[in-house]
């Protein structure tokens, strides 16, 4: 029999080589330069909604000082709230902003918060990461604090290719694509996550889970084929089964992926033409079995209490908005006209959806977390789940699909019962 002493050394052996397995955690990509006005309370009220679906923490995504004066200040904040919410946050350097010289400026603030107790750790090192910046050396950073460094690699080759002292990667590459921002027709596959896997050769990869990607800024213009993507890359995550997870995003409303409430300090950067008035919440219900399925190793999402989840855009995607400074965006040919529904149900039920001017369809749903779509109709959206010929639930959606419209949105609105 193996004593307790002996399995003591064998732990500690291995993980002075690096090697002790490290709890798998989720974290969500939180933008920061957004927040300025931000109090302790407000990060405390988002790490709260979080807590409750299992997320272990924020990647504070954040531009330098000289960018925006206030992000010293707001780290101070999340790292404040963090250590009283018993929840975590790292920083992720947006290379957007920093520079590969900015070398003693991110030791600085390396020092000044990677200590605090509200300190993400992996395998006992704080946890830091970038938006793009693949090419920051992190050698010297090391020589000086017990970093974790898990850079966003753009292309997964970068990890034979780079001499960066990283040790593990953060993908961005959540959506349907060829890489960077090309638009290809969906579904999401794991083409990039296998690569990623095969090239780090055994150093952590934080996989990226995205319920949609859509934006209409004169600078980036377009939609991705995401439109099952939340399941369909939560099912990926599943089989997969990474070292760590970020969803992306938490609150990034300039892309539409935000799974955040409408946040009561939030700074418009013009995004608020497409994301007011178009709530994400719902699609936190729908994450919450699968992360916890993901921590605990399980093959599929248990359902403990049962719903449903359904989202839309507001028009089909052939109509022509009429006072719009911009064109469609990009990608929208790929796109089909469509409503979602994903059911988590803990028995047989049927789902019987009608929108606007199609006729009714119902559909028998098994148990477990489920998706279906549904041909787009103008006008009410209404959704029932019935079981015995009893409706358990459902209700009219929260916004109408029309066919007509001054400026284009694709964002997703998304609602439940």
């Amino acid at each position: 029999m193996i004593g307790l002493r002996t399995i003591a050394a064998v732990t500690l052996l291995l993980g002075k080589l690096g090697l002790v397995y490290a709890q798998k955690a989720v974290y969500a990509h939180f933008m920061v330069g957004i927040v300025q006005d931000y109090s302790v309370d407000d990060w405390k009220a988002d790490m709260a909604d979080a807590k409750a679906i299992g997320i272990d923490g924020f990647a504070l995504n954040c531009a330098p000082p000289r960018v925006d004066s206030y992000t010293l200040t707001q780290l101070g904040f999340a790292y404040q709230a963090a250590a009283e919410s018993n929840f975590t946050v790292f920083i992720s350097f947006d290379f957007s902003y920093w520079q590969n010289d900015d070398t003693d400026l991110i030791i600085t603030t390396l020092q000044n918060y990677s200590s605090l107790p509200g300190q993400a750790k992996y395998n006992g090192g704080a946890i830091a990461s970038t938006f793009i910046g693949e090419y920051f050396d992190w050698t010297p950073v090391k020589a000086v604090l017990d970093i974790t460094a898990l850079p966003n690699m753009e292309d997964p080759i970068q990890a034979t290719e780079l001499h960066t002292d990283f040790d593990g990667a953060f993908s961005w590459l959540a959506w349907p694509t060829d890489g960077g921002n090309s638009i290809i027709p969906g579904p999401m596959t794991t083409v990039w996550d296998d690569k990623f896997f095969e090239w780090l050769d055994g150093k952590p990869y934080m996989m990226p889970v995205s319920p949609w990607f859509s934006t209409h800024f004169d600078s980036k213009n377009w939609v991705f084929i995401c439109e099952q993507l939340i399941t369909d890359r939560w099912e990926e995550i599943l089989a997969e089964q990474p070292q760590l997870v970020e969803i992306i995003s938490w609150n990034d409303f300039g892309e539409s992926h935000y799974i955040s409430g409408p946040e009561p300090n939030h700074t418009d950067d013009g995004s608020s033409e497409w994301a007011v008035g178009m709530p994400h919440d719902a699609w936190r219900r729908v994450m919450q079995p699968y992360i916890a399925a993901y921590k605990a190793g399980a093959s599929a999402p248990t359902v403990d209490a049962e719903g449903l989840v359904y989202w839309y855009r507001p028009t089909p995607k052939d109509v022509k908005c009429t006072n719009d400074p911009l064109p469609a965006p990009n990608g929208i040919d790929l796109l089909t006209d469509a409503i979602f529904v994903t059911t988590m149900l803990t028995e047989l039920a049927n789902l019987t959806v009608t929108s606007g001017s199609q006729a009714p369809v119902t559909v028998s749903v098994g148990p477990g977390v489920v998706t279906n779509n549904f041909t787009m109709g103008v006008g009410t959206q209404t959704f029932a789940l019935s079981r015995n010929g009893v409706k358990i639930l459902g209700g009219q959606g929260g916004l109408e699909i029309v066919d007509t419209c001054e400026t284009y949105n694709f964002n997703a609105y998304v609602g439940g019962f």
